[in-house]
């Protein structure tokens, strides 16, 4: 966890910056608070002193704590999305994007501020939005990899699917494991061990290419 800005660290009041440009100051107060804290331990007054504004600002932008707690997860999991978007489009090589999938994971637990938290870790798993929230960016990964084994293999949608489930799970939980265990193996060599475990499975079917 990210450890806790002393408040003489906050960003100075006073400053007036453009709806969008402070939105995104607040949002990323908010992470900050979110990471280190989690959601239930977190305040929006502590969010607001991070940010260098007044309650009064941070609630004319987000009305209450669960709402700037969905923005941030909304942010951070289509940043998920697109970076295995970016990874499947990258090469028509099916091995290589086995590795580059992979890879996508492996950077975004690594990104700066431990955004993944928010998406792997929340602890509102039982509010209904954050659940679904969370279980969609599951799917949407999972059929990104889904549409791509149905194109280049001759096995049914739901086998591709169930397959694209499982290549999913083990991205996110290695990845995980590699940063909570301080990256004791170099990234580039944690993510080509995973890339090369999964395309020893996933090859064993016949493949239309790559």
């Amino acid at each position: 966890m990210l450890a806790v800005t002393a408040p003489s660290d906050a960003r100075p009041r006073g400053t007036r910056l453009p709806r969008m440009a402070r939105r995104r100051q607040l949002l990323a107060a908010a992470q900050e608070v979110f990471v280190a804290h989690g959601y239930h331990a977190a305040a929006m007054d502590e969010i607001a002193e991070r940010a260098g504004v007044s309650k009064p600002v941070l609630y004319q932008h987000f009305p209450g704590k669960l709402e700037l707690y969905l923005a941030l997860l909304e942010q951070h999991s289509e940043a998920l999305i697109e970076k295995q978007r970016e990874a499947l489009q990258s090469t028509d090589d099916n091995r290589q994007r086995v590795a580059a999938s992979f890879r996508a994971y492996f950077d975004f637990v690594a990104g700066e501020g431990e955004a993944f938290r928010l998406v792997f870790e929340s602890d509102l798993r039982n509010v209904a939005a954050v659940r679904d929230k969370t279980e969609q960016t599951l799917q949407r990964c999972a059929e990104l990899i889904s549409d791509v084994i149905s194109q280049d293999t001759s096995i049914s949608d739901e086998e591709a699917h169930l397959l694209s489930i499982g290549l999913v799970g083990m991205a996110e939980t290695s990845a995980r494991y590699w940063l909570n265990n301080e990256g004791s193996i170099p990234q580039e060599a944690a993510e080509q061990l995973i890339a090369r475990l999964a395309w020893r499975g996933i090859s064993g079917w016949d493949l239309t290419r790559g």
